[in-house]
């Protein structure tokens, strides 16, 4: 109970849609979601294949407290082979389309090969099909698709998962984009879907999702919810969003800026969280305009904004002149400090742009931060940037950038490819901030020793949500004790990845409170040391996807800036990023080889041998 036992397999090329019964064995090991969806592209895909050849595999996945009453159950992940790194992606989004999905029936939708010509997968409960979306919503941004759709079906509750200009130009970080600005949003998911010649799923579900023992999971969950409704984190989180951190990060000394030649922003008054509330003259208004929640979420710590009316970036452009999604602090920092821009009006707009477009606003940000960069070194001149200053701070170039990369034109191709392989095209590598060509997100990992491994080893590329050192990390500014933090807390995130809730929801919940939801809900018994292992065998899968794909110890770095430049100011003053006395640490801990391998005990200990 809590999965249907069901999946959908969709092949393009085939024009078919097939349901299967989903594999109950792989349940027991990996439970849903991160760890299923993974599971089902190891065994179905070669590691080696192009990311954006018709042979690699997109799959939309569930887990089992997806669509139920639990906080935060409204997760889905998109699972693919990431066309900006070349690893295993995994893309975590919530909003209302994860549920929708769930209750229609459906605990995975498995997308192969390429269609003839661009379609839409249309689902309602149990029936499925492909429809043309050539010359209806291929070639139109997101917010429209969705609004087409939603018309044509005449069911305004019609849940939606898209992309938009980014993802149909092979944008290498282009998003999945539902529910207008919730994003499965890392390391290029909307590429692989524009590459199919997939514009949209499209979900509607009335069948509802079953539990193993529904008085008990209704008396868990609001235990549960008793617990994290009234802590502080929840507090923080809806009342101040994510933006809370950047003062945080600032006065840490660990806020990326100017593409990470700094640590903390001169401007940080202009753009952060308390800007963002504060009363405009031209207009009356803030740019916050309230918050918003993901289905059967208690949290909603989703902004809303309004951009000022008399701002060059919306002028004559009525479309930008309501409400839409705000800045969250991963957006914020990227098209504001580490761009140098302390126009929170100009940062709004350029989010905005990215949710319109569907495209990830941490790569974004920080490749125009490095391509400012290589402007600044002459390396890209205004012949690329058609007479447009591309300086750090340049408010009008950040904003021109999103029209263009959002839209695949001119120079915005370039954009389009990320940092690392823009930095490549242009003569400096080294300007990219980059891990396995994923691009920071917002902390710097000089004063954060404990970020800086959990970049170096995230089987996706930089990523601030596989492993949650925090605590420690703006407490000690050390190497020492880092390797099991990270271990640990990276194999307690892929099971929470993996069960339909939200990671959010860890800083007020412990490891029993996950494992007592599930295992009301579920058949079996599912403890917190079945849990962790369990997280730790969809880590080490992740890994060894990514050495069948050629990635090898070797990817377990970060950009020399970090490694050799030491932090100019804040707590990590002098220090670099001391990722070469954690490493072998944290192999040892993971029982892999000093060349990053998972040993044969390791493996057999897992069930992966």
């Amino acid at each position: 109970m809590a999965w249907h036992g069901k999946l959908l397999r969709v092949n393009l090329t085939k024009g078919t849609c097939t349901p299967e019964p989903l594999n109950m064995e792989w349940v027991k090991l990996y439970l849903g979601q991160r760890g299923l969806g993974t599971k089902y592209l190891y065994e179905e895909i070669d590691p080696k294949v192009d990311p954006l050849s018709p042979d690699n595999k997109l799959i939309f996945v569930t887990g089992p407290l997806t669509g139920t009453c639990a906080s935060t159950g409204g997760r889905y992940s998109v699972v693919t082979k990431g066309p900006l790194t070349g690893t295993v992606a995994c893309s975590n989004s919530g909003g209302q389309f994860g549920g929708e999905l769930k209750q229609a029936g459906w605990d995975m939708v498995i997308i192969e090969g390429k269609s003839a010509k661009p379609v839409y997968l249309m689902l309602v409960d149990d029936k499925a099909e492909l429809l043309d979306a050539e010359g209806f919503i291929w070639g139109e941004t997101v917010w429209d698709t969705e609004d087409a759709i939603k018309k044509r079906h005449q069911d305004p509750l019609i849940r939606i998962a898209s992309i938009g200009g980014a993802g149909e130009g092979l944008s290498r970080y282009a998003c999945i984009m539902n529910d207008r600005d919730r994003a499965a949003g890392r390391s290029g998911v909307g590429a692989v879907m524009g590459s199919k010649l997939l514009k949209a799923v499209a979900v509607r579900g009335t069948t509802g999702v079953a539990v193993n023992d529904p008085k008990r999971f209704l008396d868990v969950t609001r235990e549960k919810r008793k617990i994290l409704d009234p802590s502080p984190a929840r507090a923080r989180y809806s009342g101040l969003g994510t933006m809370a951190m950047m003062d945080v990060t600032q006065a840490h000394g660990s806020l990326p800026t100017l593409n990470c030649r700094e640590v903390q922003f001169e401007h940080i008054a202009d753009v952060n969280v308390k800007k963002q509330h504060t009363v405009r003259k031209s207009d009356g208004e803030a740019p916050y305009q309230g918050n918003k929640a993901c289905f059967a979420c208690s949290i909603g710590c989703g902004r809303m904004a309004k951009i000022d009316p008399d701002h060059f970036s919306i002028k004559g452009k009525a479309r930008y002149s309501g409400v839409t999604g705000g800045l969250e602090y991963e957006s914020a920092y990227a098209v504001g400090p580490m761009c140098g821009v302390q126009d929170v009006e100009a940062a709004t707009y350029a989010s905005a742009l990215c949710n319109e477009h569907g495209m990830d606003p941490i790569s974004f940000g920080a490749t125009v931060a490095a391509a400012m960069e290589l402007f600044m070194e002459g390396a890209i001149t205004t012949e690329q940037t058609e007479g447009r200053d591309f300086s750090f701070g340049n408010a009008e170039a950040l904003c021109w950038a999103a029209e263009v990369t959002g839209t695949a034109q001119g120079f915005g191709k370039d954009l389009g490819l990320g940092a690392k392989r823009l930095c490549e095209k242009y003569g400096h590598p080294e300007f990219a901030m980059v891990v396995k060509g994923q691009e920071f997100p917002g902390y710097d990992p000089r004063a954060m020793q404990g970020m800086a491994l959990g970049y170096a080893t995230s089987n996706r590329g930089a990523c601030h949500l596989k492993a949650a050192p925090f605590q420690d990390d703006f407490q000690r500014v050390t190497p020492d004790g880092k390797a099991k933090i990270v271990k640990d807390s990276q194999d307690y995130i892929a099971a929470i990845d993996s069960s339909g809730l939200c990671t959010f929801t860890k800083a007020a919940w412990q490891a029993p409170d996950y494992a007592d939801q599930i295992d009301a809900a579920c058949e079996g018994d599912w403890t917190v040391e079945r849990l962790l292992e369990l997280g730790e065998r969809i880590y080490n899968l992740e890994r060894l996807f990514n050495n069948a794909a050629g990635f090898t110890a070797k990817d377990d770095t970060l950009p020399k800036r970090v490694l050799t430049e030491p932090a100019k100011g804040g707590a990590g003053k002098g220090h670099v990023a001391e990722l070469a006395k954690m490493l072998p640490e944290y192999y040892e801990l993971r029982g892999w080889t000093p060349d990053g391998e998972p040993t044969t005990q390791t493996l057999s200990r897992l069930g992966l041998a």
